[in-house]
């Protein structure tokens, strides 16, 4: 079947808290797309067509209009500019969310990488000893940031949110136990009232499929 270029459609794994990012925005955005699965358990992201799509054989990808969109924050940042959904309300306030998507690769990827440790591939315990620390100074960054506020750039929800919250879904799986973190666990509860949230494994499928809310 020949896809149509001006439909969005996302590679991912259900397993991925990087697929998750797009994912959710979608859901939440209630934009239709087309999801392809990535089994990253038997190792189709390095196969020949896949790579095709995404030279460093990792998921998301996203395909668009005959673009090729890669890394789940740059993602999120297309979907915003395309949509103008969850974008900041301001110019100010939309640079203020792109800020916490860097800020979040640089240090809530930490959560992932001890999830990570936890749930497929055991780390040294030297390595996770160097990780753990950083990950819960990121979950403390975004509890004390939320404390006065909804969201992170404020009263209202934006990319920011769904690309930390995104990576952080996964932080009990790593031994982090979100109670910890008080007005962080309030914020997330604030996301999961949204209209179209899931959480991952509820909302990514282990096999292709068409998405289409009404």
């Amino acid at each position: 079947m020949i896809q149509d270029p001006s439909r969005l459609t996302l590679y991912g794994s259900f397993t991925s808290s990087s697929s998750y990012k797009p994912m959710l925005y979608l859901a939440l955005a209630r934009v239709p797309f087309s999801f392809r699965t990535v089994n990253l358990k038997i190792g189709v992201q390095k196969e020949a067509e896949y790579l095709a799509v995404n030279r460093w054989g990792v998921v998301p990808s996203l395909k668009h209009k005959g673009l090729t969109i890669l890394q789940s924050n740059v993602i999120l940042d297309y979907l915003a500019r395309e949509t103008g959904i969850f974008e900041g309300r301001t110019e100010a306030a939309k640079w203020d969310a792109r800020a916490w998507l860097s800020w979040e690769a640089d240090h809530i990827t930490a959560v992932a990488r001890v999830r990570h440790s936890a749930r497929f591939r055991k780390m040294h315990d030297e390595v996770i000893a160097e990780f753990r620390p950083r990950a819960e100074a990121a979950l403390s960054f975004v509890d004390e940031t939320v404390k006065n506020q909804l969201f992170l750039v404020g009263d209202y929800m934006t990319i920011a949110d769904i690309g930390c919250w995104g990576r952080m879904v996964f932080m009990a799986e790593g031994g982090f136990e979100i109670a910890n973190w008080p007005h962080l666990e309030a914020w997330a509860a604030r996301i999961k009232a949204m209209p179209g949230f899931a959480l991952p494994y509820d909302l990514i499928p282990s096999k292709d499929r068409e998405f289409d809310p009404a």
